[in-house]
């Protein structure tokens, strides 16, 4: 079994790091080549939005995921892929947001680090600065310049990366918002472009 998993390259090494009195504290995966994964990968729980109705400004977007305390490594990275959806949603990323804790209940500012988008692959990369520690839950706040113009359903892919230098990305699955037509959107829309 060895002989094959060396021969894949997908040989694995776990570095246990102990606190005070010996009782393990995480567990790192690291294969041959580097690359570190989570022990057990963070959660997405939920995907809310504070406003739903299309056209709407001023929504905020809340991803929330639970870090595992058996994830091993802290949570560094998330990127978040809108993968279903007509209109192609534009954020101001110099508003994104994070904390510990979920949208509604007590909340613990985080600090971000750099947060990116790609606009070919609809893209946010959000980083923590510093990571986000095992044994807790994080909400991460997207600002949109507006909802979309275009009802129906929106579909995101969330991955997390751990902390390291070479990482494997955990995909954690599709978070979904519904977004409705507003009552007056062809009115406000029709003066606004013309």
């Amino acid at each position: 079994m060895k002989g094959i998993a060396t021969s894949l390259g997908l040989l694995l090494t776990a570095t246990t790091i102990t606190w005070g009195g010996g009782m393990p504290l995480s567990q790192a995966v690291t294969l041959a080549d580097g690359t570190v994964y989570f022990v057990q990968s963070p959660r997405l729980l939920k995907v809310t939005t504070t406003q739903s109705a299309t056209y709407a400004w001023g929504a905020t977007y809340y991803f929330t995921l639970d870090v595992p305390e058996t994830a091993g490594e802290p949570l560094r990275r998330v990127t978040i892929a809108q993968r279903e959806g007509v209109d192609v949603l534009r954020y101001d990323l110099a508003d994104s947001q994070a904390f510990v804790g979920q949208p509604r209940g007590k909340r613990q500012a985080v600090s971000l680090g750099e947060v990116t988008a790609d606009r070919k692959t609809r893209t946010v990369s959000v980083m923590f600065d510093p990571p986000i520690a095992p044994g807790q839950t994080v909400t991460v706040g997207l600002r949109p310049v507006r909802n979309p113009n275009i009802g129906g359903v929106y579909l995101f892919g969330v991955t997390a990366f751990p902390e390291g230098e070479q990482t494997h990305g955990q995909f954690l699955g599709y978070g979904r918002l519904q977004f409705y037509e507003a009552r007056d959107a062809w009115f406000f829309r029709d003066r606004w472009f013309h």
